[in-house]
């Protein structure tokens, strides 16, 4: 794996779990990098994503679609620029470059978990479910969509899959998010009772 998509998967882990100091630096030093090999796709990309870190979506929204006129095939600026879209209430956008960013690179995961995640949030939890094992087809390893897998699944009244997977969720978690960690162990409660009370 290159120095720069190392960078990339270790900010979106960083985003995921709110780390957001790391991520910051994470961000400026991908961008340090990408200037100096002067890869315009990856500079506009890590804009992008110093430009999320400081809630100014409409202008990382520019930096990605820079991103992707520079590198077509890049996902990642898909998925963040369908993300910033989700910030500002425009769902249906979203969906078009979540589906646009599967088109263009259908073997990223991150970008099924956060359709997934999107699809869920809106109440089609059937169709988040699909999105959400296709993620986990690509990345098994990823505790965040075991824990929106679970999510979903709760809302559909399957308690033995939520716990399940809430209990996947937990195994994968790193044991720095002690906070993430405590969430999930009152999820694992509250489905065994609900286990229980049917």
């Amino acid at each position: 794996m290159d120095e720069l998509l190392k960078i990339r998967v270790k900010l979106d882990e960083a985003i995921t779990y709110r780390s957001i100091n790391a991520a910051r630096r994470l961000a400026r030093q991908g961008l340090k990098l990408a200037q100096y090999e002067e890869l315009m796709g990856e500079i506009e990309y890590f804009k992008g994503q110093l430009e999320i870190l400081n809630e100014n979506y409409t202008e990382a929204i520019a930096h990605f679609k820079r991103a992707i006129k520079y590198n077509p095939k890049d996902g990642a600026s898909y998925n963040d620029l369908a993300l910033c879209m989700v910030e500002l209430d425009k769902i249906d956008e979203a969906f078009k470059y979540f589906d646009q960013g599967i088109e263009v690179e259908p073997d990223y995961a991150t970008i099924y978990h956060n359709k997934g995640w999107l699809l869920n949030k809106i109440g089609k939890h059937r169709e988040a479910i699909s999105y959400l094992k296709k993620a986990l087809e690509l990345d098994a390893e990823r505790p965040v969509t075991y824990e929106n897998l679970a999510d979903a699944l709760s809302n559909l009244g399957d308690y033995e899959g939520s716990l399940n997977a809430y209990r996947k969720a937990l195994e994968l978690l790193k044991p720095e998010y002690d906070d993430i960690k405590e969430s999930l162990l009152e999820e694992i409660k509250r489905m065994e009772q609900l286990i229980q009370k049917k």
